[in-house]
């Protein structure tokens, strides 16, 4: 996958390296010549551009990118970046990063975001599903509201212990993607039998969750 980076400082330079751990081509795009440091982030190619500028990005060909990152500290830049990149070059895949939790309502399809990452928010969501058992935790939120990653932690004298995934009367359009036992990751199948305790992580749209969370209060 070839990834574009607007943005070099201390966050783009760390999702440059997980992206790169995962053999992605990287590009990082800084406007400070000062902040390109190539060795800081060995496998990456360094552009010296201005991503907020049409023609920077068409001199770096943003059209051939696959995903573009928009992960400067500058939240006005973040959404000009995700604009460009979405109408000018028909990227398939914006993730924009939100410095401050009052602008997240911006970050939309009307700007070309596809998943908008707020740090606060995300901190804020693990504390929740740290503490919170039986309760629904929004834990992200894709294509602003239309899906949602969600967590719900069953309490240990849960009713639908031993229960079969089959058996889940699942609002429509949730999808159960993973139980977290312990150390282990289980992608359910039809005849995994649900514990207390266990972790379990949905993709869901906003109004399925109420209904969600009120089918794993009961018993099926």
């Amino acid at each position: 996958m070839k990834v574009a980076i607007a943005g070099a400082g201390a966050v783009g330079r760390a999702i440059a390296r997980e992206l790169l751990l995962s053999e992605h081509d990287v590009t990082l795009f800084e406007r400070d010549p000062d902040h390109i440091v190539p060795t800081s982030v060995d496998g990456a190619t360094w552009i010296h551009a201005d991503a907020c500028e049409l023609e920077d990005l068409e001199r770096a060909g943003l059209q051939t990118f696959d995903v573009m990152v928009a992960a400067t500290g500058d939240d006005k830049a973040n959404l000009v970046v995700s604009l460009l990149a979405t109408t000018e070059f028909a990227v398939s895949r914006v993730v924009a990063r939100v410095n401050d939790p009052r602008n997240e309502w911006l970050f939309n399809d009307d700007w070309g975001v596809d998943v908008a990452v707020s740090t606060p928010r995300m901190l804020a969501s693990l504390v929740e599903e740290a503490v919170s058992i039986g309760d629904l935790v929004r834990l992200m939120t894709f294509r602003q509201g239309q899906a949602n990653l969600v967590e719900l932690t069953l309490p240990d004298d849960t009713p639908l212990a031993g229960k079969a995934v089959r058996r889940l009367q699942l609002p429509r359009d949730v999808a159960l993607v993973a139980i977290i036992r312990g150390k282990r990751v289980i992608v359910p199948e039809a005849d995994d039998a649900l514990e207390g305790g266990d972790e379990l992580v949905f993709i869901a749209p906003e109004e399925a969750e109420a209904p969600l969370h009120e089918a794993m209060r009961l018993p099926v």
